[in-house]
């Protein structure tokens, strides 16, 4: 039989960065379902670094990831991984106006949070705009696009540099209680593995992975989001001031959001569409919903996409990750319920998350307490 100290379940970036924090001081032993890594809600990310994104707590991982990703660059070797891009939120009526100036009211006095603007400098910045549609405006100048991939590798690297294990192809098929440990079975021949820890970092999986633990779900909704890149009849009209590309735009309330790729353009409609866990697809009247949104504030003619893909974004019904285990099950920890925030708060969640799980002392440059995304917050509702 197998003996480690710790199997993390789930090889998107949830799980490659808590197992890479881990084996700093124990093995661990990372298995993930697909024959690939990160196949799932990484891979189909918009994929976007934005200061001031969510709740208050989010919002601190946020601001705590930004400098934990430029030292990933340099400590595990990773090419660049943030390329700046600002972020332009555009209100059109009434409704997106009340929503944005509450965010900026919520915000006010946060470094790096989105700063109101008035409609003519949207538009300079946005050019792309339909003229005289934006009725309010707030821009966020330290976003950036993430290379998702490149930061997902280095902590693969990073965990095997380490002396972690890598397993794909390993679907996890039950896991017992084992004396003060756990035993874990995967769909591959052999042994179980006995561990003294799990950590569940499955994704839209993960209450899944608990219920074969006899572990309470921690209630997961997982939610497809679509996103589709449009052909642009006229890509000059892509260009922004003096050239550069044009920033981000997302509208208020959240209803869709767009950005330059290239001579074309990333187009979602914002959706959060309730669905089981599984290898979802785009569905087509999202993507016309997507398109139809965007060239109502555009005009640029957006009339068909060269492809689309949706992914997962999963929540518990406050909308914080979950980070814990549940007092009556104890060894067996949920890393889960990142929503759409996931490769943005990887650094800083990751080290929170390993902080938790060893009872080690908490990263410095997040401030929150150690039961911040504790399970047992959840009954209460």
């Amino acid at each position: 039989m197998t003996t480690i100290d710790t199997v993390v379940v789930g090889g998107g970036i949830a799980g490659a960065s808590i197992a890479y924090e881990l084996a700093a001081t124990r093995s661990v032993l990372l298995v993930e379902s697909e024959t690939a890594l990160a196949r799932h809600s990484t891979a189909r990310s918009a994929a976007t670094y934005v200061p001031g994104h969510g709740p208050a707590p989010v919002r601190a991982l946020i601001a705590a990831s930004g400098p934990r990703l430029a030292r990933i660059e340099s400590e595990l070797d990773a090419p660049p991984l943030l390329a700046p891009r600002g972020l332009l939120h555009v209100a059109f009526d009434p409704a997106g106006e009340t929503e944005l100036a509450a965010t900026l009211a919520e915000q006010a006095g946060e470094p790096g949070g989105p700063v109101a603007i008035d409609p003519a400098e949207a538009q300079r910045r946005c050019p792309a705009l339909r003229p005289g549609a934006v009725r309010a405006a707030a821009y966020v100048e330290g976003a950036a696009d993430i290379d998702a991939e490149a930061l997902h590798q280095a902590y693969v690297r990073g965990l095997l540099g380490r002396g972690g294990r890598v397993e794909a192809g390993a679907p996890v098929t039950g896991v017992r209680r084992d004396g003060s440990g756990w035993q874990v079975r995967t769909g591959r021949d052999g042994d179980p593995i006995a561990a003294a820890e799990v950590v569940d970092a499955a994704g839209a999986w993960a209450d899944e992975v608990a219920g074969l633990a006899g572990v309470p779900p921690i209630g997961l909704t997982p939610c497809r989001r679509t996103i589709a890149l449009a052909r642009v009849p006229d890509p000059a009209r892509l260009r922004g001031p003096n050239g550069a590309r044009l920033p981000m735009v997302v509208g208020a309330p959240e209803s869709f959001y767009f950005k330059q790729e290239g001579d074309g353009l990333l187009v979602s409609p914002a959706d959060e569409t309730p669905v089981p866990p599984h290898d979802v697809r785009p569905d087509e009247l999202d993507v016309a919903l997507a398109l139809e949104r965007v060239e109502a504030v555009t005009g640029l003619g957006l009339r068909s996409v060269r492809t689309a893909w949706a992914g997962l974004r999963s929540f518990v019904p406050d909308r914080l990750p979950v980070i814990g285990e549940w007092p009556d099950h104890p060894g067996f920890w949920f890393c889960a319920g990142q929503g759409g925030s996931g490769i943005e708060t990887a650094p800083a969640l990751a080290a929170f998350a390993a902080a938790v799980v060893t009872g080690g002392p908490m990263p410095q440059d997040v401030p929150l307490t150690r039961d911040a995304f504790a399970p047992a917050r959840l009954l209460a509702r």
